[in-house]
């Protein structure tokens, strides 16, 4: 018997300025063990690289419309969002020209929050947002659309490298956009507990972020790296995998904090 969930409505951007510390995994994932749990979800591709949109399956040579055009005033993201072959789980897709967009918005009006003006018009339980690895008007929207912050941190030596910028931004976002924006929490990938130093970087992140990192660390896992080839999350390629079991702790986390944060 599935095991239901209550959860209060929450946007989630999901963000760190990095590469390749695992944004993308991360969103695609969480997406579907929240999806799995009953809640209704979008998830939305705000990468101009387009992972999360093909990682789910989507054949983007048949996307007629995506992010861009809700962004740019051409289309309303109710038009765009695509069902996918999840239940419960939806996508507002994106293409490589969401880039240009975004030099086109540079001098729009209301260019910083076209975002949250979209998504208000949506009704789900949860929306993540997938950022793109820089802070820019992209990530810039996000924030101001978000209510919460999901910060993935690579089990690295310079993994703390750049996220002092990334606070001063969410900083002065809450201070002038968006007072309700909060880190929700900090999660570790790529995680190797055989390593010294994979604990050390775990360590010092607890050090910088005390009572904000999830308790479940997300390993290094073959299975986690396959399964976007596959057009699947990981939890359909491989559900018994490392990864797998991993991303559906995290799950329990993310709607524990949320929940506890809506009591306030």
């Amino acid at each position: 018997m599935k095991t239901k969930i209550t959860m209060s409505k929450a946007i989630i951007a999901i963000t760190n300025q990095k590469g390749g510390v695992g944004k993308t995994t991360t969103a695609i994932n969480l997406a579907f063990y929240l999806a799995k749990a009953g809640k209704k979800v979008l998830l939305v591709d705000g990468d101009p690289q387009g992972n999360t949109t093909s990682g789910l399956g989507v054949d983007k040579h048949k996307l007629e419309t995506t992010l861009a055009d809700v962004l740019s005033g051409q289309a309303a993201a109710a038009k765009v969002v695509q069902k996918t072959n999840i239940e419960n789980l939806d996508l507002l897709p994106t293409l490589p020209h969401l880039a240009d967009v975004e030099v086109q918005l540079a001098g729009a009006e209301r260019r910083f929050s076209r975002l949250k003006l979209a998504l208000e018009k949506l009704s789900y339980d949860v929306v993540l947002i997938d950022c793109p690895p820089s802070l820019s008007l992209l990530t810039v929207n996000a924030l101001i659309a978000a209510d919460h912050i999901l910060l993935p941190v690579q089990a690295e030596f310079y993994a703390l490298e750049g996220l002092g910028q990334l606070l001063e931004t969410m900083k002065l976002i809450r201070e002038r956009m968006n007072s309700k924006l909060e880190l929700l929490g900090v999660v570790m990938t790529m995680y190797d507990s055989r390593t010294t130093l994979s604990q050390q970087v775990l360590g010092e992140v607890k050090k910088h972020f005390p009572g904000k990192v999830f308790e479940t660390v997300i390993p290094r896992n073959v299975r986690l790296a396959e399964a976007p080839s596959h057009g699947v999350p990981v939890g359909m390629y491989d559900r018994w995998s490392k990864g797998a079991r991993a991303y559906k702790a995290l799950a329990k986390e993310v709607v524990a904090r949320i929940d506890k944060e809506g009591e306030k």
